[in-house]
């Protein structure tokens, strides 16, 4: 802001996006991402908003920007990741510096080669938040081809659907996935997968032998190095796949340029990471923050904490006593799990570790509710860390929304813009929303990080996100700026509910319901109703199961009546179930439409993104014995 005359985070947000041109130019500048080919026009639009291609004849490349480079300016003895296993003992801890990381990935890369790899192949990855994971991601980029993480939970006809659609040719797979001291057998399901998608030549299981005979089979010595590719800066390096519960899985599409834009934009303004400060962010590879934090924080020299275990095991403190043993400085939850582990009653909770280095929470993947939020907020961040909570999605690799440590935040808030986002709240007939009211999220500009339309298929990411409001990206969330212009959401639009004529969102309703002092969290669907259209029908959470502990559970009467006080009886629900989780992907995404399916007894679908599937049998067997709705 000093170095361009902005004198409030207002005004740069407000320049950021009269003068998209000059706001990336600057910023990428800012950020030191270094070109093996300078661009020499940031942009070209002349095919309109889907189709813009950013840093026109520029090459650049992602494992150069976060791994070559640092080792070649004297960095290579600083540690770039640190990894904590599912035991929690220190002697399978590891740390792992630049220097070493090079080398691996070198490694890697040229064991790639020789199995065939180039650029423009797809190389998949059904592992979880490994060292080989990291080195597997940067060999790929590094040759010019395209990663592709999928979430290791994974069964067999999600995995094989996603391999064959990127016609992935190596696949880097885990034997085992070590969970609360439990091995399940990853293998098999990776080897009958890959059995069935032809383009597939090589396996290699990253926790055996073979991830070090591979590194080797390239015969490249060590120290010599691997060139990069000089790659072109809109030549895809990544494809995520979205969840896939509404319909097959989509595959997004990242370049070079975007995903070094974007995740190093978002990791340096929004979240101040530094050099040699540890970032922590609970999350696995097949999530797009997986990628994002890898990519965004080694490119500052930022180390990551890379934790292969469940968040809650050997107990509820394992969180907390990561970020004391290494001194964490930032650290990302979800809702979901703050929710979880402010439950807990096994441990110390926060207030038993030192957690004075942090400086900066992090959130994404979902809603707040506003008892969570200041829990995370007082207990965690000691009321003196912002909570940085993100929104964007995966056919972005960022955020359309981040507040910045400058913002002024109530609880809750997503802060505004975030820089070069053009973004907006629409009714439905597409003119900006007043504030105060519930509209449409929409961006009316491009950004370099929009995925390059869905892997083979043009037509349908026109229809997702151009279809709507023509020539604006729609995408898909309820929002709201309230009177002091805070940015708020609530949820997705296709979870919308109408009752009795009125619009409503499920953050609402659910919001009105965990404002309760005994509910944790919630969830609300709508079912067919011969007066009203929809009726509304939800499920909670409580913070003390089964009622045990200070605050008694309520009757659901009582339930009932909070939501009408606070929303009008019209939207007062029908019926509220008390149950002891609900149904969620693994990014933290309650699955509403897949409830609203098991409660009315159809089939619920596919369930391969869904974290915690066995939830949906209490909701089948509340609706089976629900006689009068």
């Amino acid at each position: 802001m000093r170095q361009h005359g902005l004198g409030t985070l207002p005004e740069l947000r407000a320049a950021s996006v009269r003068d998209l041109d000059w706001f990336w130019d600057a910023a990428l500048q800012d950020m030191g991402v270094e070109w093996a080919r300078p661009y020499t026009r940031v942009r070209d639009s002349s095919q309109g908003f889907p189709w813009t291609k950013w840093f026109v004849d520029g090459q650049i490349n992602v494992t150069h920007n976060c791994v070559d480079r640092h080792v070649r300016d004297g960095h290579g003895a600083e540690v770039a990741l640190f990894y904590e296993t599912d035991s929690g003992r220190s002697e399978d801890a590891r740390r792992v510096t630049f220097a070493e990381l090079a080398e691996m990935v070198d490694r890697c890369a040229a064991g790639l080669r020789a199995a065939g790899v180039g650029r423009g192949d797809s190389v998949g990855l059904y592992a979880p938040m490994q060292i080989s994971t990291v080195v597997a991601l940067f060999a790929t980029m590094k040759l010019g081809a395209r990663f592709v993480p999928i979430f290791c939970g994974y069964g067999e006809d999600a995995l094989r659907e996603r391999l064959a659609s990127c016609e992935a040719k190596v696949l880097f797979a885990c034997g085992a996935l070590t969970r609360r001291g439990k091995a399940a057998d990853t293998g098999s399901i990776a080897r009958a997968a890959a059995a069935k998608v032809p383009s597939i030549t090589r396996v290699v299981w990253t926790d055996t032998n073979d991830w070090d005979d591979f590194c080797r089979s390239g015969n490249s010595p060590q120290g010599a190095g691997e060139a990069f590719a000089p790659t072109d800066a809109e030549e895809p390096c990544l494809i995520i796949y979205t969840s896939g519960t509404t319909g097959r899985p989509k595959g997004t599409v990242h370049t070079h340029a975007g995903c070094l834009a974007q995740t190093g934009k978002e990791i340096r303004y929004a979240f101040d990471a530094r050099p040699g400060e540890p970032f922590f962010w609970v999350t696995d590879i097949g999530w797009m923050m997986g990628p994002w934090e890898i990519i965004g924080c080694l490119l500052y020299r930022t180390p990551i904490v890379l934790f292969d275990g469940a968040p809650n095991y050997p107990t509820s403190d394992r969180l907390w006593q990561i970020c004391e043993k290494l001194g964490v400085i930032t650290l990302g939850c979800s809702p979901t799990l703050i929710r979880l582990l402010l439950r807990a009653t096994d441990g110390r909770g926060p207030q038993g570790y030192d957690l004075s280095r942090l400086r900066v929470l992090g959130s994404t993947g979902e809603v707040w509710d506003e008892a969570s939020y200041s829990w995370f907020f007082k207990k965690v961040g000691g009321s003196r860390c912002p909570v940085v909570n993100i929104s964007g999605g995966t056919e972005i690799i960022g955020c359309h929304l981040q507040p910045y440590p400058l913002d002024a935040l109530k609880a809750c808030s997503l802060g505004g813009p975030g820089l070069g986002m053009d973004v907006d709240v629409y009714t439905d007939e597409g003119q900006p929303a007043p504030r105060g009211t519930m509209g449409h999220l929409v961006c009316k500009q491009p950004a370099p990080s929009m995925t390059k339309s869905f892997l083979n298929d043009d037509a349908r990411y026109l229809d997702t996100y151009f279809n709507r409001f023509p020539g604006v990206w729609y995408h898909g969330d309820w929002a709201k700026v309230d009177e002091d212009g805070q940015w708020f959401l609530f949820g997705r639009t296709d979870d919308t509910l109408k009752v009795a004529g009125k619009r409503v969102g499920p953050g609402e309703v659910e919001d009105a319901l965990t404002s309760h002092a005994a509910v944790s969290e919630a969830a609300v669907i709508g079912v067919p109703d011969e007066i009203k259209g929809t009726a509304l029908v939800c499920f909670v959470v409580l913070k003390n199961a089964a009622g045990s502990g200070t605050t008694p559970a309520p009757a659901e009467s009582e339930l009932v009546a909070q939501v009408a006080r606070q929303l009008g009886k019209p939207l007062a629900p029908r019926r509220v179930f008390v149950v002891s989780a609900l149904p969620k992907t693994r990014s933290g995404k309650i699955v509403r439409a897949a409830m609203a399916r098991a409660f009315l007894g159809q089939p619920v679908g596919d369930l391969s993104s869904v974290d915690n599937p066995q939830a949906f049998e209490a909701i089948a067997a509340v609706g089976k014995a629900t006689t009068t709705i």
